[in-house]
């Protein structure tokens, strides 16, 4: 039985990608059914029109209360019967207001090895780190989802290595190559061995 998935988005949607084409090749057993944005000029929410994905925008209103939003994301979403959350390049930290509605089935993508540059801006972290001398590589992982940021029990991860002769946009395209891989084989080996 085909599997289903929501995927987060805030931007352009270049992991969101990767998956509607890994799905469309048969390498994964799944279909997206929702795509949703928190920001309506997100690209990927044309990606996934382009697909014929069904979108939702849901922004999060100045003022709000936070678990307010999060349990009515998780309500959205619930309505879908979806098997997998998959969090790729969505940009708000969700509480357990959303994440106990789906126990062990919200997923993270991180530009990031474990315990290194949690939080936002990590790709560039992670390069200025490597120029001041500090690091000589860095990586992504996807990742269980839990309140802590970017400290749920790993999936899969990878390294990416950063050359002496790398803008940081010679990196960050390789860091999005990887990421594009490493969510295709977490997503699959997920709906590959999660119950029916």
């Amino acid at each position: 039985m085909m599997k289903r998935l929501c995927v987060l988005i805030s931007g352009s949607g270049s992991n969101l990608q990767a998956l509607i084409d890994a799905i469309r090749a048969g390498a994964i057993a799944a279909e997206i059914v929702l795509v949703v944005s928190n920001r309506q000029t997100a690209y990927g929410l044309e990606r996934a029109k382009q697909s014929s994905i069904p979108t939702l925008y849901f922004p999060f209103k100045k003022g709000q209360d936070r678990q307010q939003y999060d349990a009515d994301l998780a309500e959205q979403i619930e309505g879908h019967q979806v098997d997998l959350v998959v969090l790729a390049g969505w940009m708000h930290i969700l509480s357990p207001a959303f994440l106990d509605a789906f126990p062990q089935r919200v997923i993270n993508l991180h530009p990031a090895l474990p315990g290194m540059f949690s939080g936002t801006h990590a790709i560039e972290r992670a390069y200025q780190a490597f120029q001041d001398g500090a690091i000589t590589e860095s990586g992504c992982m996807v990742h269980y989802a839990i309140p802590e940021v970017d400290m749920g029990a790993v999936i899969t991860q990878a390294t990416v290595p950063i050359l002496p002769s790398d803008t940081l946009a010679d990196f960050e395209t390789r860091m999005h190559q990887t990421e594009h891989r490493i969510l295709v084989a977490a997503v699959k080996q997920l709906v590959e061995t999660s119950q029916p």
